[in-house]
């Protein structure tokens, strides 16, 4: 019903007494088409809008569920608990703050008798933060049943929520909601659309939502090239990279990351270099997510020297920095220099601790140096001067440092001390080093391990025929190599060593 018409229905007191009802931008309308005449109409104007500016700046020191439900009983006892905008923010801080409970949003959503679709919206959000797929989608059917109509961020949310939650069937359905009410055309859905569909790894569907955007922005590019990489997929990145820069658009923050990641994946080493010579100086200067991938690039591609370059010039560091860093040094076998750095690390002024990932990079220095004293000493260290608890890669980590150093029977015992049950990679790393070492018995027991863990990994069998081979135990040799026969293996091309399936990629 339009405002002026509405106005003129209502006597002063009950459009008084509406007025409370309605978000503040409705009750600015109606107040300006029906202009009191009565002083005190405009005294009581007045109290209630200061009452309402009152309660709305309570939630700029909100940071708590203890701070919001002291809010939330202020709320109800100035007569506000039904006032769409101000309980809003309730709801808006149990939906998006990680200290938010959407339990108590779903109490006090229940208690609005009017509830509009900012209200839907924000509550479909909580429950996609919360993981409540089932939740989100039944409030969205409810929406639909009470007449409010669901928008371009209704959808969005719905979307994303099918992305996290890997539900393919309801995502196709909410894709078909959005062509059947008439919102796939919108970029901002459109490009959530992609999203999910580079989610379960169907970049041919995610392609054809791309070609089929009419007004393609810069975050419909990095959704393409984020989600070939994501998939790994990244030749596909790196040449959607090279379409977007032809098309006219520049790399922001994020383009760059995800496109330096894929030329590590990929050892693009020129390519990595020509975005970093194209990239403004701005960036480069401001964001330190970029200067960590420029590192990891580097180190990955084997520019250590580069790495440490971009790394020095950093106007400031984060942890993720200095772990790439002493990882990119400890690959390369560059031991000294990266505990060097790990001492920096720890005297710097920026107050940044070592976490789990600082340790394997330390661990790997150690291993590739030969510091087996050393290595022991840290591992020892991380849990009793930070709190770290060793998982599976550290304790990876310390046999590949008493593998490489002889030290077979000692890496066997740290297998049989450790609280978790070793994977493939570990036994493979015992398996390296008694092939190196020539203990033949530790060694077999390390294979039958594997059996049961990766049956038909044939670098196991590689490993076994080569020592065997060192043993001159050739008619091992030749048993070996029927059972790869027998099990249609291939010899594996030569690649990384055992230590590199340890090492964790950098998380930004």
């Amino acid at each position: 019903m339009p405002t002026m018409v509405l106005s003129n229905m209502l006597s002063k007191h009950s459009l008084r007494h509406h007025l409370k009802r309605l978000p503040s931008a409705s009750r600015i309308l109606l107040h300006y088409s029906h202009q009191p005449t009565n002083d005190r109409e405009d005294a009581a104007d007045d109290s209630f809008r200061a009452r309402e500016r009152h309660l709305l700046s309570l939630f700029k020191h909100c940071a708590t569920m203890r701070d919001l439900t002291r809010i939330h009983g202020q709320i109800i006892a100035s007569g506000f608990d039904q006032h769409v905008f101000v309980v809003g923010r309730i709801i808006s801080f149990c939906s998006v703050s990680e200290h938010g409970s959407m339990d108590h949003a779903s109490s006090v959503f229940g208690d609005i008798r009017y509830p509009d679709g900012f209200l839907y919206n924000t509550m479909i959000r909580g429950f996609g933060r919360t993981r409540g797929t089932e939740q989100a989608f039944s409030l969205y059917a409810a929406m639909l049943a009470k007449g409010k109509p669901a928008d371009n961020f209704t959808y969005a949310f719905l979307v994303k929520i099918c992305a996290q939650s890997a539900s393919v069937g309801l995502g196709k359905q909410a894709h078909c909601c959005t062509v059947k009410r008439g919102w796939e055309a919108h970029v901002f859905v459109k490009n959530t659309l992609m999203h999910m569909y580079g989610a379960f790894e169907d970049m041919e569907a995610a392609r054809r939502m791309f070609e089929a955007v009419s007004n393609v922005d810069l975050v419909s590019w990095n959704t393409l090239i984020d989600g070939y990489a994501s998939c790994g997929l990244y030749k596909e990145a790196v040449d959607t990279f090279s379409r977007m820069r032809a098309s006219g658009f520049g790399p922001d923050e994020t383009t760059l990351v995800v496109v330096l990641s894929a030329c590590s994946e990929l050892g693009a080493l020129d390519f990595g270099r020509q975005v970093h010579s194209n990239a403004s100086s701005y960036v480069l200067d401001r964001s330190v997510s970029v200067s960590n991938s420029l590192i990891d690039m580097y180190a990955k591609c084997g520019a250590v020297d580069r790495a440490l370059e971009v790394f020095e010039k950093m106007k400031a560091r984060n942890t993720v920095s200095w772990n790439a860093m002493i990882l990119g040094l400890a690959m390369h076998g560059h031991g000294e220099e990266a505990l060097k750095l790990f001492g920096r690390m720890q005297e710097c002024e920026e107050d940044q601790e070592p976490n789990d990932v600082t340790f394997v990079g330390v661990l790997c220095a150690c291993s590739h140096g030969g510091l087996v004293e050393e290595g022991n000493r840290y591992f020892d260290s991380m849990q009793r001067d930070y709190g770290i608890s060793p998982t599976v890669r550290h304790y990876g980590c310390k046999v590949d440092l008493l593998g490489r150093a002889g030290r077979v029977r000692e890496a066997y015992e740290v297998i049989g001390s450790m609280p978790m049950e070793a994977n493939a990679v570990i036994w493979r790393t015992l398996l390296g080093a008694c092939r190196v070492h020539g203990d033949v018995e530790l060694g077999e027991r390390a294979k039958k391990h594997l059996e049961e863990l990766e049956p038909d990994h044939s670098g196991d069998f590689v490993l076994l025929s080569h020592m065997y081979a060192g043993k001159d135990n050739w008619s091992d040799v030749f048993d070996v190599r029927e059972a790869m026969k027998g099990r249609g293996l291939q010899k594996p091309q030569p690649g990384n060593c055992l230590i590199s399936s340890i090492l964790p990629n950098v998380t930004w």
